[in-house]
């Protein structure tokens, strides 16, 4: 690129940002929608149709398999309706979701298998490897938001303290 070039001044650049999702994200938004929804009602379908009463933690677990599904929906709700630059702050969401449902799904599979009897190493290792991923995603989502934040500070013209 050479110096000639006309350049897009800073509040162009930030006025860009303000459009709505692009298309992909448009895409994503719609899909994390309509499988969370459909999640919450395979889940309603499953627990209703039970032919005789279910455990109190069975029905704990249907539970809260329904909060994490609509939570999800309302996470792509979240998406579709939000018209300004979220710098990153959907995947922070996403991944505080992710670690709440990956810390809650591992400790009611370890409460299940420690009341069956039956061996309680697979569950905690399933979860710990859940748990590890859903760390993870949220230390890069955070290290990512930061960045763009700083680079939006820079475009602004405000120096870092």
């Amino acid at each position: 690129m050479s110096n000639e070039e006309p350049r897009a001044s800073v509040p162009e650049v930030v006025a860009g940002l303000n459009e709505t999702l692009s298309r992909t994200g448009r895409v994503r938004a719609v899909g994390t929608f309509v499988i969370g929804l459909a999640g919450a009602v395979f889940v309603a379908a499953l627990w209703w149709t039970e032919p005789g009463p279910l455990p109190v933690l069975t029905q704990v677990t249907f539970g809260l398999l329904m909060v994490f599904c609509l939570t999800w929906a309302g996470y792509g709700t979240w998406l579709l309706r939000t018209r300004v630059a979220l710098f990153a702050t959907d995947r922070v969401v996403a991944a505080w979701i992710g670690l709440a449902a990956s810390a809650l799904t591992g400790t009611m599979l370890v409460i299940l298998a420690v009341q069956r009897g039956s061996g309680t190493w697979g569950p905690i290792i399933v979860a710990a490897a859940f748990m590890a991923v859903a760390i993870t995603l949220v230390v890069r989502a955070h290290t990512h938001r930061t960045a763009l934040l700083r680079r939006e500070r820079t475009l602004n013209g405000k120096q870092e303290s």
